[in-house]
């Protein structure tokens, strides 16, 4: 029994680690695609593409490692709860990574030389990053109260993305790249709100309350 138990254990701490790993394979993603925008080598960009099938892969084990802890054993509420927000996080960090695979695409169809557009857009992935190595930190201390300072701190990247698509700057500059230039800016809002929802879910983890019901 006592060996049953702890091979259980050995299972979700796995769980957890996995986790943890697909969150820094999805920062890792953010970066990446930040340091490509202006770049003159587009092998790069490809790159990151053909990388996000390794992350949809870890996902995967994810959802296999939920499944089977679940069939096989009989997990108590936390830890269902655990296993459960570990599924919808997975979901959201594969969603990053194809955010930043998009901006990749992005790079291989135009390089961005203004630099109007790099700072606004390398911010926007700057915030989307701190929000998520703040997340890392708040998902291992299990810290309520960083979980929701990173939920408030998505508004700096929703006003970033507003700044670039209500510009006339980047509209008059060229239209082909101010077009790319939105496209981009609206895949890092996306990164936002994603992290936003990871972060919900954490909160959800950490006290077993949906967050929207009790906070917003």
């Amino acid at each position: 029994m006592v060996d049953m138990r702890e091979k259980y254990e050995e299972a979700l701490d796995q769980l957890k680690d996995t986790v943890l790993a697909l969150a820094k394979e999805s920062y890792h993603a953010i970066d990446n695609s930040m340091n490509v925008l202006g770049s003159e080598d587009i092998n790069i960009a490809r790159e990151i593409i053909i990388h996000d099938k390794e992350i949809n892969k870890i996902e995967t084990d994810i959802n296999d490692q939920v499944a089977t802890l679940i069939t096989k054993q009989q997990p108590i509420a936390t830890d269902l709860r655990i296993m459960l927000a570990s599924i919808k996080i997975a979901s959201e960090l594969e969603r990053i990574a194809d955010s930043a695979g998009g901006i990749a695409k992005i790079r291989i169809r135009v390089k961005f030389e203004d630099e109007y557009i790099l700072a606004r857009l390398k911010t926007m992935g700057k915030l989307s990053m701190l929000m998520l190595e703040d997340l890392f930190d708040a998902y291992e201390k299990q810290d309520v109260n960083l979980t929701r300072e990173i939920i408030d701190r998505d508004s700096d990247i929703d006003d970033l993305y507003k700044e670039i698509v209500n510009t006339t700057y980047l509209i008059d500059n060229d239209p082909f790249v101010a077009g790319q230039a939105q496209l981009a800016a609206r895949y890092l809002e996306r990164i936002g709100d994603h992290i936003t929802n990871i972060a919900e879910n954490v909160y959800y983890f950490i006290t077993g309350e949906q967050y929207d019901k009790f906070e917003k």
